[in-house]
Parts: C-alpha cells; structure tokens; sequence
C-alpha cells in the first residue's frame, strides 16, 4: 500500500503533518485460525456454542448470526478462538471476491468460535486496532489483502500471514488514529442499529405472512383482525386480476435516453418494485406514444416468466413500460393484499413446480391466472390485512434506505481520511 501521497485528503481540526509508513506487525501481534469442527444446519441458540460461518464478515461488518450450532461434547471440547472484542476477524481462504474480508469486534462473543478459514487479529501495545480496521476494510485495504492471494484453486483463495504481517501502510500519530477510529465505530454502530431494526421487521413481517393467510388445507388464517369470521373463499388469478404481458422488444426499440425504462424479467426481485433497469434498456420518445396499453401504473403486480419464474414485483414508480414473457397482474379489488398474498412463498413454489423447459424454465399467462388462491369475502378485511403489511414494508424500505446511506458516507470517508 505504499504510495508518494503522505497526508489524507480530510482531516480533524488541529492535525497536520506527515503520516508514518508502518508494517502491520507494528500494530498486530498474531493471527490465529480456529478449527473446523462438525456442526449443525442452525444457528446456535441462547446458552449454546456456535462455530462462525466464513460469511460472518462482509463489507466491513460482522455479524455473529452468521455461525452453525456445535452441540457434540466432543466438538466443543475442540472449539479454540473464541470472538474477542478489540480483535479483527480476517477471512485468510475464501473466494477470490471475498478472501481478506474483515471487520473490527467491538464486544466479545464467549460462545461463538472462529473456523480455520478465519484469523483473529490481536493487538500489539502500539496503535488503535479499531483505526487499523477501518484501514484493511477500505477499498485500498481490501485490494492490498485480496492482492496477497495465491492458489491453483479458482474458487477458493488463501493468503498468508507473513505476507499480511508484512503489509505496510500510513498512519497518523496515536490521538488522531483514535479519533478516526472512534468517528467510524459511531457510523458502524448507526450501519448496525439499522440493520437490527431491519432484520427484526423483516422477521415479523415472515412470521405475519405465516399467520395471516391461510396455511395449505386450510380456510381460515391462524390471526385475524378483530371483527372477522368465517372461511375465505377460493378463486383464480383470473376472477381477482386482469392478466396480460407486456411488448415485444427487440434491441433496435431500445436508446439512451428515453423517458420510459424497460421493465424485463432481469428487473425484478421478490418483493421489490420493478426500477432497477438495466443500462439503455430505454424506449426512444418517438415511439411512446404507440406503446401506451404497455405502460405501467403504480400497483400493478409483475411475475416473471422466464428463468427464476414466480418472482413478483409491485410498480412503485412512474415511467415504465413491459417487456413481453413479463406477467402483469392488475388487481380487481385491493392490489395490496392480492400482492402480499403473493409473496407467502406459496404462489412462488406453485410456479416453481409447473413451469416448464430445459435449462431455462418458463411459465405461461394461462398457468399464472389460473393460479388458485383463497380471499377473504370482506372486502374491508382485504384492506387491513393489506395496510398493515405494507406499512412493514414502508419501514423495512426506511432502515435499507438509512443503511445504504450511512454505508456510502462510510466509503467516501474512508477514501479521503486515509491515505
């Protein structure tokens, strides 16, 4: 990581000078892999011990959910280096993609242990470890540890530790390396508790799926609102919708700059909406006008077709227009419950299991409207149940939009206050 450039782009009020180049030995006293071990499908539970997953740190963040229960006695007699705070977690063999990926431990985790894919990282006397963290999970740093890498394998990379104890960098005097490393644990802790809020919601809102639709073989859901009785009554795709598809594109349709984005079976993922469209996958504006009835309206429901079938997507945003082999469903009566009945996983697996083809699978309008399902008769209970997840939705949507922020104001800081 040596460089002519001594000094970062930023920095804190009453810092100047050069910065030091300093191998990391200077600031790591060992690294030290754990074992593997036989363990469990699950993640281990409250009082249990758990062996962490090489996924367990991505993008500079560690997440301790990531691990597989040990439950052998004889497994855990086994177990070595447990999670410590003030350590940092390196993945030494991974993917070419992912083989140095770290993150900082700010608390110790007695029950979780590391595999022998990752290394704990552990302090000298010298330096802030949490400053030193944030240095190997920038960019910069990710290059230079991923640079390290060797093997035949073209899957799975190692480095070694001589070679990342030999890594040199700049570092800045002890108070002003504290500094930077105490402004990014309070963005990590912000990235954190956002994703907290997030994947707790997006449990409940699981659970809810679970409970508040019908179960296979059954016609009442297992929770109601208050003030509903009675069994939901079957229907198709074709009585609650109307079922079409979208235009036949072909590329010469297709510019850079036109108003309308194409929406293709490529755009969509399971309970998203339909606005990630690829580069130039745009209609010039001359020949909007002949393309109306292919236009999308806020609510319509998209199933893929093609490939991944039984995907589903909810138009959020004005602009687009469909594909052909892209299903468009426009509700009858309350597109938001007929959406989220869609996303229990049921309809999904129905999909899955008749579509049809070689190595590309493929689903027609006729098997996606005739597609049973059970509706409550109330239209009022419809609305409920579709308000209530959708407001779930609107606040899983508000942390990934928080966390997605505070990640890029993490990366541009670390691009301009290191060096």
């Amino acid at each position: 990581m040596s460089t002519t450039k001594k000094a970062p782009e930023i920095r804190f009020k009453g810092f100047s000078g050069e910065w030091e180049e300093c191998p990391l030995s200077k600031f790591i006293s060992s690294l030290d892999a754990g074992v593997s071990v036989n363990s469990g499908g699950n993640p281990a539970g409250e009082g249990e011990f758990g062996i962490l997953k090489t996924s367990c740190v991505t993008n500079g963040v560690f997440d301790p959910s990531e691990n597989k229960v040990v439950s052998d006695s004889l497994e855990i007699n086994r177990l070595k280096e447990p999670v410590l705070k003030n350590t940092i977690i390196i993945s030494r063999m991974n993917t070419p993609a992912l083989v140095g990926a770290n993150a900082y431990i700010d608390r110790s985790y007695s029950n979780y242990f590391l595999p022998d894919r990752l290394w704990t990282a552990k302090p000298t006397t010298s330096g802030d470890l949490q400053f030193i963290a944030n240095i190997l999970g920038s960019a910069k740093g990710r290059e230079a540890l991923s640079g390290l890498a060797t093997g035949t394998s073209g899957s799975m990379k190692n480095i070694s530790k001589p070679s990342v104890l030999e890594l040199k960098f700049h570092v800045p005097k002890d108070p002003e390396q504290t500094q930077i490393g105490n402004t990014f644990q309070k963005l990590d802790s912000l990235i954190n508790q956002h994703q907290q809020k997030h994947d707790k919601l997006s449990s409940i809102k699981k659970a809810m799926l679970a409970k508040m639709f019908p179960k296979q073989g059954e016609t009442t859901p297992e929770i109601r609102f208050k003030g509903f009785s009675g069994e939901w009554e079957e229907s198709s795709l074709f009585e609650e919708t109307i079922v079409s598809t979208g235009f036949p594109f072909d590329s010469s349709d297709f510019c850079g700059s036109g108003n309308l984005l194409v929406i293709t079976n490529g755009n969509i993922q399971n309970s998203s909406s339909a606005v990630n469209g690829k580069v130039g996958n745009r209609i010039a504006n001359e020949k909007v006008d002949l393309l109306n009835q292919y236009a999308l309206n806020i609510g319509d429901i998209l199933v893929t077709m093609d490939g991944s079938v039984g995907r589903t997507a909810k138009v959020i945003e004005p602009n687009q227009i469909l594909a052909q082999r892209v299903g468009r469903l426009v509700a009858k009566n309350n597109t938001e419950f007929l959406y989220q009945s869609l996303n229990t996983g049921a309809f999904l697996d129905g999909m899955t299991t008749i579509s049809h083809g070689g190595t590309i699978k493929h689903i027609s309008l006729s098997e996606i409207g005739s597609y049973r399902l059970l509706v409550p008769d109330n239209l009022e209970e419809q609305e409920k149940i579709g308000n209530y997840l959708k407001k779930l939705d609107t606040l899983i949507n508000q942390h990934q939009q928080q966390i997605t922020k505070l990640t890029h104001i993490k990366q541009a800081c670390l691009s301009k206050m290191f060096v």
